[in-house]
């Protein structure tokens, strides 16, 4: 008599009317979250490959910000009739986190198709990708941290005890850029034209946020400076360390856009986590 057993089902099935969207995407992102060194493995080995060859390695973007941070700090405190001592602290803050959120938002949206070939061939949780693109920027940004406590020293500037706040404003920069990665990374390997589009209004919002100028240079306007997702990120670390902890608002709306984008990346990532393999 034959066995009437139903045989198991092999670990690659999928059952098209009961996909499992949300238990997959958690599992992806618990797993990836699991395996964080090898995704700051992946980023050192990004790094030594981006920089092979060269004397300093990353530190010629040190070198770089620092001649910026002089050039610029010299033409604009004269420009705004304020003493070097006390712009040159807001724009060494400014420059230096501005470049890090600059340089995440453009990678994130590349964080998956330059995982292309691994994508393919590795069943590795897409959570370790994005994560490999945040560390990587994170080390790069680190070689930058060392010209703000010399801007600090020489100006003579020292922050306060609320200077603590700004490791929660750090920590509010790496959830958006987990997210970014994510969120960006899906669109930007379906649709390859964001990418452009990306780079294009991080170039604006430059100029659009308090980097090289005071919100106060605004007058009336500056009610609305909460409204700029980026100055409210930005903020969160600028205002513990240059402006005596930065008004409640920003801190507010950085945490009101952090849940935002977020709910954006997670329901992207549970609706269309199946899709990314195709469309890289």
């Amino acid at each position: 008599m034959l066995d009437q057993t139903a045989a198991p089902l092999p670990a690659y099935h999928v059952d098209a009317a009961d996909p499992q969207r949300l238990r997959k995407a958690v599992e992806d992102v618990r797993l990836g979250a699991q395996r964080w060194r090898l995704a700051s493995t992946l980023a050192w080995l990004d790094i030594r490959n981006r920089y092979r060859g060269s004397v300093l390695g990353p530190f010629w973007l040190t070198l770089s910000t620092g001649a910026m941070l002089l050039g610029l700090g010299l033409l604009y405190s004269a420009l705004f009739k304020m003493s070097l001592r006390e712009y040159l602290p807001h724009l060494a803050v400014s420059l230096v986190i501005w470049n890090a959120i600059s340089q995440m938002v453009n990678d994130a949206t590349t964080s998956l198709t330059a995982s292309e070939g691994i994508i393919r061939q590795l069943p590795l949780p897409y959570t370790v990708h994005a994560l490999r693109c945040v560390m990587r920027n994170a080390i790069i940004a680190a070689h930058n941290f060392p010209l703000i406590l010399v801007v600090f020293l020489v100006c003579g500037h020292l922050p306060g005890p609320e200077a603590i706040l700004a490791i929660p404003g750090f920590a509010l920069i790496a959830v958006n850029s987990v997210a970014a990665a994510l969120f960006l990374g899906m669109l930007c390997a379906r649709f390859r034209d964001i990418g452009p589009i990306v780079g294009s209004t991080m170039q604006l919002a430059f100029f659009l946020t308090p980097i090289l100028w005071k919100p106060r240079l605004l007058g009336d306007w500056e009610a609305w400076m909460p409204f700029n997702p980026f100055y409210a990120i930005l903020e969160t670390v600028r205002g513990p360390l240059v402006e005596n902890g930065g008004p409640p608002l920003a801190w507010l709306a950085a945490i009101v856009y952090t849940v935002l984008t977020v709910t954006v990346a997670a329901v992207f990532f549970v609706r269309f986590r199946g899709r990314v393999a195709f469309w890289v």
